[in-house]
Order: C-alpha cells, then structure tokens, then sequence
C-alpha cells in the first residue's frame, strides 16, 4: 500500500499536535475568563498556535496537490465517506483558526494584547453576544467529533480489517 510523502505525515502529526494544544489552551482561557484569571500569555500562546495550525494546514493542502496521496481503499462507499471527512477535517482546519482570529479583532483581546494589559482582556461573559466567538466554540466542538470519528475508522483498519491502512501515515517505511 503507498503511502503519503514523509512531509504530509509529518505535517499530520504536526497538526494534531498544535491542534491539542491550542484546545487544551482555548479550553482553559476559557475557564480563565469565567473566573478572571486569564492572561496575556495565554492568549498569545493560543493564538500563536492557531495561527502556525492555519499556515500548516495551508502547507498541507500545496504537498497533498504536489505529493498526491495513496489510492483508495476499493471499498467505494467507504472511500466516499473517508473522502468526505477528510475534506470536512481539512474545512474545519481552516475556518476554526479564522474565526479565532476574528474573535480576538472583534473583542477586548486585540486591545489587551497591543496594550500588554491583562485586566483589558474579557471577563466572566466577556464574549457574550459576539456570535464569532460562538461559531468558533461550536466549529471547535464540531472538530472534536471529526475527529473522534477520524481515529475511530483509522482504529478499526487497524484492528478489525487488518489491511495496514494506518501504516500510509507512519514516518517509518517498509
């Protein structure tokens, strides 16, 4: 079975691991906020890793036009699903780290974060009513799911159909 250039797995591990990070921070800025306790830092770090996953992503879409990638499985309706989520991970991908970035123009954080003033930055229900910061929670959770159901297929190829799929997206080579 071919697998992808040794750039797109890459790319791919790179993703989900700025992709863990910059949730795991959103997830806490957000705990943050309802007690006030976020900081610049937070937000900077954060942003900066949406920004790096947003270029990735841009990355990964030119190697997957220049590299290609392995032909499908056979199976023609679960080729078409698997087409299907991926183009909707890589969708996702792209319009999670923009409406972050629209969150942060539209609200106190730009200010804060050009001031360097924590106390500028969004208190308890600081982003009520600003209905890009909703849609990038929801996208964010959206995500979450597409994802889940990502690993989920990728597991069983790897333990119930047995046919080495997940090995196109290793960095060692047979």
């Amino acid at each position: 079975m071919k697998q992808y250039s040794k750039r797109m797995v890459i790319a791919h591990w790179l993703t989900l691991g700025l992709l863990v990070l910059a949730w795991y921070l959103g997830d806490s800025l957000s705990d943050s906020t309802d007690e006030s306790r976020a900081t610049l830092l937070g937000y900077v770090v954060h942003a900066t890793a949406g920004i790096a996953l947003l270029l990735l992503i841009a990355m990964r879409l030119f190697f997957r036009g220049k590299d290609g990638t392995p032909p499908a499985t056979g199976n023609a309706v679960m080729d078409r699903v698997a087409h299907g989520v991926h183009h909707t991970l890589y969708l996702l991908l792209l319009l999670v780290p923009i409406t972050g970035i629209l969150t942060v123009l539209r609200s106190s954080v730009a200010k804060a974060l050009l001031a360097g003033d924590a106390s500028m930055l969004p208190k308890a229900h600081g982003f009520h009513g600003l209905l890009v910061h909703k849609l990038h929670g929801t996208l964010v959770n959206v995500l979450i799911a597409v994802v889940v159901l990502h690993v989920l297929a990728a597991l069983k190829h790897q333990f119930i159909d047995k046919d080495g799929l997940l090995e196109r997206m290793m960095l060692r080579r047979k």
